[in-house]
């Protein structure tokens, strides 16, 4: 086999072996809803499915999928929305009764390496309130633009500190 072609074979196995990693898990409650935020790390531009699932008894309970098929209790109380590296599972009307370990699945298409899962424990009572603005923080090229922003404020005395 020609040397050129064996390594871009080789990156190209290393490439699809870290498509994506599950960084974080958290809930919080916002309102009388639950949320779950499934952060993760992605390299490719493959397209992502997901599954939060919910298992209390022993028994898996699938709340939210593209994988499989969504319990029908849970399809008209719950839904997710995706951001860059972040998919989050609303549950409305969050009980005790919905109390378990969530757990969130992803998968990227052609990625070789299997699902990444990662799971955290849920009781109502231990939960905290979802931050104001989380989400803007998520994302924050905005704030670093704001903060490189500052010293042109000032300069113009827009702003001052």
């Amino acid at each position: 086999m020609n040397p050129t072609v064996s390594i871009a074979v080789i990156l190209t196995v290393l490439q699809a072996a870290h498509c994506q990693m599950i960084k974080d898990l958290s809930a919080c409650l916002l309102g009388q809803s639950l949320r779950v935020d499934c952060r993760y790390e992605n390299k490719t531009s493959n397209p992502l499915t997901y599954e939060f699932s919910l298992t209390k008894d022993n028994r898996k309970h699938i709340i939210q999928t593209t994988i499989n098929v969504p319990e029908n209790i849970y399809r008209s109380r719950s839904n997710v929305t995706m951001h860059k590296n972040l998919v989050c599972l609303y549950l409305q009307s969050f009980t005790t009764s919905d109390e378990g370990v969530y757990t969130c699945e992803l998968k990227i298409t052609n990625d070789y390496t299997g699902n990444q899962i990662k799971n955290i424990t849920v009781i109502k009572d231990k939960l905290e309130k979802c931050a104001g603005f989380s989400l803007l923080i998520q994302n924050t090229s905005w704030l670093l633009l704001l903060l490189l922003s500052l010293p042109l404020l000032q300069a113009v005395d827009f702003v001052s500190l």
